[in-house]
């Protein structure tokens, strides 16, 4: 009986590699269709959490950035460089929060 070489042991390896994985695949959309509604609110709702807890977090930062912004506005007196710095973090922090509160609107539109 002759000897594989190392060449063909990965070539088998690989068929049994990509075997394994069309396995976990069939096996994850036999699951995913026989999933409900119910099934999918309960794996998302630690998502919602963690989600609602990024957005309050980041409206809060955002509320200090603006302040600090309007503070930077204040005392830029005559200096341009610092006025126009300090409204474009306005704008910037005015951007990512219709981002950060609008990003659920989206995808339920998007979703249907």
């Amino acid at each position: 009986m002759a000897r594989k070489t190392p060449k063909e042991t990965r070539v088998n390896v690989n068929y049994l590699f990509i075997a394994l994985a069309f396995v976990l695949a069939i096996s994850q959309i036999s699951l995913i269709s026989a999933a409900t509604q119910a099934d999918f609110d309960q794996i998302l709702q630690p998502l919602q959490t963690v989600y609602d807890l990024v957005k309050y977090a980041a409206t809060v930062i955002s509320g200090i950035v603006m302040l600090f912004s309007g503070i930077t506005y204040i005392m830029s007196g005559s200096d341009p460089g610092k006025r126009e710095k300090a409204k474009n973090m306005v704008m910037y922090v005015i951007i990512g929060l219709i981002v950060i509160w609008a990003a659920p609107f989206i995808v339920d539109l998007i979703l249907g």
